[in-house]
């Protein structure tokens, strides 16, 4: 998903549209000799994501420079932490410092706000809940997944970010079979049932293909059953709908909870026993985590 040419490519243009004809702050004030080092410091609590993509935006201005990295993607930290120290020419270091800052804060900030997300379910499993709990039936707990509600050129970053702190939903269009209620509005206005879509899909596509549906009344559960889907996506539903739809399914689909989900709302949702509830805002609400570099 985020591999070193698709971090090379974007550090790159990243670079190239900051400064695009050199840095000429540091060019008229910093001699072109001088070497220093500093510090990634973290200003808040938080998960790490994009300590690589950070030291690729150093190592893009010039190979020279050295990161060093405290921490790995997926660790938690807290304020004051030393996540990492840089080594190098000093007017390379300013030039990629922001540029570095940028991708790693906000992968952090994902990574920070999916794990906060998994944390909030993960606490109705614990011996400090005492209200009843069903348990999903694909999976040990309910996992929060993200959306393709991403910045448009960066979902390798924000995707991979989401997994330092989640589960992924499906990447791209390409990935799965996903019908949502335009899709359904386009085939019932052609006089296409919704159990035959569903099996007329399942024909086109490779055994290996995912097909998910989603409703947003109760009544279309069993007909969705009937064809086959592999993920019934309950959209916007109140608890008890959704509790009735997860006793409706009784475990023959993937059962995934969507539609504004906070994290005071979240654990309710997990108390009813879906197995995936997938969150918009983890990519298109997030704020980026507060690091900074320290000077030596």
């Amino acid at each position: 998903m985020l591999t070193s040419h698709i971090i090379r490519v974007a550090v790159e243009a990243a670079l190239a549209e900051d400064a695009p004809y050199g840095d000429i702050t540091c060019e008229t004030t910093i001699p072109a000799d001088e070497t220093g080092s500093a510090h990634l410091t973290a200003r808040e609590n938080g998960v790490m994501s994009g300590i690589d993509v950070f030291a690729a935006a150093f190592a893009a201005q010039n190979p020279a420079v050295t990161v060093t990295a405290a921490i790995k993607d997926g660790e938690r930290f807290q304020r004051g932490q030393i996540l990492a120290t840089v080594k190098g020419p000093v007017r390379d270091l300013l030039t990629a410092e922001r540029i570095a800052l940028n991708f790693t804060q906000r992968m952090s900030g994902i990574a920070t706000m999916t794990a906060a997300f998994v944390d909030a379910v993960n606490a109705i499993y614990g011996d400090d809940y005492d209200g009843p709990v069903t348990r999903p039936r694909r999976y040990e707990r309910t996992r929060i997944v993200d959306t393709r509600k991403t910045t448009p050129g960066l979902r390798p970053f924000e995707k991979y970010a989401v997994v330092c702190g989640g589960h992924n939903h499906r990447y791209g269009l390409s990935d799965a079979v996903m019908m949502k209620d335009n899709h359904l509005a386009a085939l019932a206005a052609r006089g296409i049932d919704l159990a035959g879509a569903i099996r007329h899909v399942r024909e086109q596509v490779g055994h290996t293909t995912h097909i998910e549906v989603e409703v947003d009344r109760l009544d279309q559960i069993p007909a969705v059953l009937a064809g086959g889907a592999d993920t019934i996506m309950l959209d916007n539903f109140s608890l008890d709908d959704t509790r009735r739809g997860v006793e409706l399914i009784d475990g023959k689909a993937i059962v995934e909870a969507s539609g504004n989900m906070s994290l005071e709302r979240v654990p309710a949702v997990a108390v009813t026993g879906v197995d995936v509830i997938s969150v918009g805002a983890l990519t298109h609400s997030v704020r980026s985590i507060d690091l900074g570099l320290d000077w030596n």
